[in-house]
């Protein structure tokens, strides 16, 4: 009984807010993991989409994994087999971040799987280059002392949930040749501050979706939207995939 009132309950809220369901599949960025997803995932939820935000091997809860050999192809290969496994299609795929390197390597492997491809705020790499190269000039100042180990500590201060993230992840180069997944519909929010993006986050993110003449949204905030202000991220998705 309380399962059937579950059910009614989310499908009375999608049908008030006019949406489809809707699957959304998040990757969170560099030291950071599904944990931060977690309001999302409620509103989201709660409007009738299905919602998956995993966490990478070896960060967040999956920190007793973490080792100097994993690499950007296991975080492929984290989503890449959720998709797989949980049979998932027609996905709304969405990068956070270094996430936009994790999705530019699914997409290249399961494009008949994904839907929509959202960068959020993110990295968006050429073939053959790594976030280390996406970074450029950002890179040495941002690592400079947080190297340790073979491990890239959290650069930005002291939290208790981002753990320190395997420098393979950041170097190895992310292959990206298939005509299927250039087919996806592709595009990228934006952080802005009084109306103006970060000149570093520009660099490695929306000047190359430009390029590729995606759709460009804006959201007023700082880089973690997921974390400050999970409603108007919602919001913001919300109006994406209606479009």
């Amino acid at each position: 009984m309380k399962k059937l009132i579950f059910f009614l309950s989310l499908t009375i809220s999608a049908i008030c807010h006019g949406q489809q369901r809707d699957t959304y599949l998040f990757v969170p960025g560099a030291w950071d993991g599904g944990w931060d997803y977690a309001k999302v995932d409620s509103i989201l939820s709660a409007h009738g989409n299905i919602v998956y935000r995993p966490t990478l091997t070896g960060l967040g809860e999956r920190v007793h994994l973490a080792n100097p050999g994993i690499n950007l192809t296991t975080y492929i290969n984290d989503i890449r087999n959720l998709m797989q496994f949980e049979d998932l299609h027609n996905v709304i795929l969405v990068g956070h971040s270094y996430g936009g390197m994790v999705i530019s390597g699914v997409a290249e492997q399961v494009p008949g799987r994904i839907k929509q491809l959202i960068y959020l705020d993110a990295m968006v790499p050429n073939d053959g280059e790594s976030a280390k190269d996406v970074c450029g000039d950002l890179w040495a100042p941002m690592t400079q002392g947080n190297i340790k180990d073979s491990m890239v500590l959290y650069p930005f201060g002291t939290t208790p949930k981002d753990v320190p993230q395997p420098l393979n992840t950041f170097i190895e180069p992310v292959k990206l040749s298939n005509p299927l997944a250039r087919k996806i519909p592709a595009v990228f929010i934006q952080m802005t501050k009084d109306g103006k993006g970060s000149p570093a986050h520009d660099k490695m993110g929306i000047a190359r979706a430009k390029e590729r003449k995606w759709k460009i949204y804006s959201l007023e905030g700082g880089h973690y939207a997921m974390r400050e202000q999970p409603e108007n991220l919602v919001k913001k998705l919300e109006e994406i995939t209606q479009h």
